[in-house]
Protein backbone atom coordinates (compact mmCIF):
# COMPACT_ATOMS: atom_id res chain seq x y z
CA UNK A 1 0.00 0.00 0.00
CA UNK A 2 1.11 3.77 -0.68
CA UNK A 3 0.72 7.02 1.29
CA UNK A 4 -1.82 8.92 -0.70
CA UNK A 5 -0.29 11.89 0.81
CA UNK A 6 3.62 11.58 -0.49
CA UNK A 7 3.44 8.64 -2.12
CA UNK A 8 5.59 6.27 -0.17
CA UNK A 9 5.41 3.12 1.45
CA UNK A 10 2.96 2.38 3.96
CA UNK A 11 4.08 -0.67 6.64
CA UNK A 12 1.70 -2.20 9.13
CA UNK A 13 2.98 -0.90 12.61
CA UNK A 14 0.24 -2.17 15.79
CA UNK A 15 -2.06 -3.24 13.35
CA UNK A 16 -2.35 -0.15 11.51
CA UNK A 17 -0.48 1.43 7.71
CA UNK A 18 1.95 3.77 8.72
CA UNK A 19 3.60 5.67 5.94
CA UNK A 20 7.52 5.47 5.96
CA UNK A 21 8.11 8.61 4.66
CA UNK A 22 5.43 11.11 6.67
CA UNK A 23 4.13 8.96 9.37
CA UNK A 24 0.67 9.65 8.10
CA UNK A 25 -1.65 6.58 8.93
CA UNK A 26 -3.92 4.99 6.53
CA UNK A 27 -7.85 4.37 7.50
CA UNK A 28 -8.96 1.03 6.64
CA UNK A 29 -11.43 2.57 4.71
CA UNK A 30 -9.00 3.71 2.51
CA UNK A 31 -7.25 0.56 2.03
CA UNK A 32 -10.65 -0.81 1.12
CA UNK A 33 -10.82 1.28 -1.79
CA UNK A 34 -7.42 1.25 -3.20
CA UNK A 35 -7.55 -2.96 -2.95
CA UNK A 36 -11.15 -1.79 -5.38
CA UNK A 37 -9.04 -0.15 -7.57
CA UNK A 38 -6.34 -2.77 -8.24
CA UNK A 39 -8.91 -5.09 -8.75
CA UNK A 40 -10.49 -3.18 -11.28
CA UNK A 41 -6.95 -1.81 -13.17
CA UNK A 42 -5.27 -5.16 -13.04
CA UNK A 43 -8.24 -7.65 -13.13
CA UNK A 44 -8.26 -10.96 -11.22
CA UNK A 45 -6.80 -13.81 -12.44
CA UNK A 46 -9.49 -17.00 -12.54
CA UNK A 47 -7.55 -19.78 -13.62
CA UNK A 48 -3.39 -20.14 -14.09
CA UNK A 49 -2.65 -19.62 -18.24
CA UNK A 50 -1.02 -23.07 -18.85
CA UNK A 51 2.17 -23.24 -20.12
CA UNK A 52 3.29 -26.47 -21.49
CA UNK A 53 2.71 -28.33 -25.04
CA UNK A 54 -0.10 -30.08 -26.79
CA UNK A 55 -0.22 -33.57 -28.04
CA UNK A 56 -2.31 -36.28 -29.35
CA UNK A 57 -3.40 -37.90 -26.33
CA UNK A 58 -6.44 -39.62 -25.35
CA UNK A 59 -7.63 -38.44 -21.45
CA UNK A 60 -8.77 -41.78 -19.92
CA UNK A 61 -11.55 -39.64 -17.61
CA UNK A 62 -13.57 -38.32 -20.71
CA UNK A 63 -12.43 -39.34 -24.35
CA UNK A 64 -11.14 -35.89 -25.47
CA UNK A 65 -8.00 -36.75 -27.49
CA UNK A 66 -5.63 -33.37 -26.86
CA UNK A 67 -3.79 -33.00 -23.56
CA UNK A 68 -0.71 -30.77 -22.13
CA UNK A 69 2.40 -32.88 -21.11
CA UNK A 70 5.80 -32.44 -19.35
CA UNK A 71 8.16 -34.71 -18.43
CA UNK A 72 9.90 -35.38 -14.29
CA UNK A 73 12.91 -37.16 -13.54
CA UNK A 74 11.37 -39.23 -10.65
CA UNK A 75 13.52 -42.03 -10.14
CA UNK A 76 17.05 -42.50 -10.43
CA UNK A 77 19.19 -40.37 -13.13
CA UNK A 78 19.89 -43.88 -15.27
CA UNK A 79 16.07 -44.36 -15.95
CA UNK A 80 13.70 -42.83 -18.39
CA UNK A 81 11.76 -40.06 -16.86
CA UNK A 82 7.80 -39.80 -16.18
CA UNK A 83 5.64 -38.44 -18.63
CA UNK A 84 2.55 -36.32 -17.42
CA UNK A 85 -0.29 -35.45 -19.32
CA UNK A 86 -3.03 -32.88 -18.51
CA UNK A 87 -6.44 -33.38 -20.56
CA UNK A 88 -7.44 -29.95 -22.06
CA UNK A 89 -11.23 -30.68 -21.74
CA UNK A 90 -11.82 -31.75 -18.07
CA UNK A 91 -8.44 -31.07 -16.90
CA UNK A 92 -7.44 -34.67 -15.64
CA UNK A 93 -4.00 -35.40 -14.91
CA UNK A 94 -2.06 -39.09 -15.37
CA UNK A 95 1.08 -40.06 -16.30
CA UNK A 96 2.97 -42.61 -18.39
CA UNK A 97 5.89 -44.66 -17.26
CA UNK A 98 8.41 -44.99 -20.11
Amino acid sequence: MFCPKCGSIAINKKNKLVCINCGEEIKSSKIKESAKENEKSFGAIEEEPEIHPKTDETCPKCGNNEAYYWSVQTRAADESPTRFYKCTKCSHVWREYS
